[in-house]
């Protein structure tokens, strides 16, 4: 019946998605055909989930931070992916609701999984984003976040918190909503990938 290597999606999981994401039952079956594809076990592990992520940035290193994205992602915690946690990961980072996306930036910063935020998890998730960024790019940002730790600082200080204060998720998402410098602060910004396609397509 489910079985994944069937190569049909079953109803069961079908309906679920429909229900809990935007996307179509045609999305669904074509996205779940091409899963199959790259994946034959019906499993995404973590090496093959940084391998994906690896070709979107061919230029950076963004091996850390696929690393926090697939822990996030991971909802059972059993080093996979399957299809579900695949296709809610895609619709949580794409075409949710600002609170959702907020809820898995949340989860996403929250390292240890211990339901609150410390300032040294802010900085390992801003460390793994800088990665990302290519040096010229870096040059560009501010000089008050322009590192690492910087940016992590300015994080915390607009939240308010001390060094050693921590950070619940409630606190993060009604700040994060309230503040759009926090939210171009903890995310990478996929505006400079955007820009980047555009050139290669001129």
């Amino acid at each position: 019946m489910g079985n994944s290597k069937s190569g049909a999606l079953s109803k069961e999981i079908l309906e679920e998605l429909q229900l809990n994401t935007k996307f179509t039952e045609e999305e669904l079956s074509a996205w779940y055909q091409s899963f199959l594809k790259e994946c034959p076990s019906g499993r995404i592990t973590r090496q093959e989930f940084e391998s994906i992520y690896s070709k979107f940035f061919p230029d950076s290193d963004p091996k850390a931070y696929a690393q926090h994205v697939f822990r996030s992602f991971d909802a059972n915690s059993d080093g996979t992916l399957d299809f579900k946690e695949y296709v809610i990961a895609l619709h949580m980072t794409t075409a949710g609701k600002p609170t959702q996306k907020l809820e898995w930036a949340f989860s996403l910063y929250d390292v240890d999984g211990n339901g609150t935020i410390s300032k040294n998890e802010v900085l390992e998730i801003v460390m793994a984003i800088f990665k990302m960024i290519k040096p010229e790019d870096v040059k560009n940002l501010p000089d008050d976040e322009n590192t690492p730790e910087k940016r992590a600082e300015k994080i915390w200080a607009f939240f308010g918190k001390k060094d050693d204060d921590k950070l619940t998720e409630e606190e993060f998402i009604e700040g994060t909503l309230a503040n759009k410098e926090i939210l171009r602060l903890i995310q990478f910004e996929p505006q400079k990938v955007k820009e980047r396609i555009k050139e290669k397509k001129q």
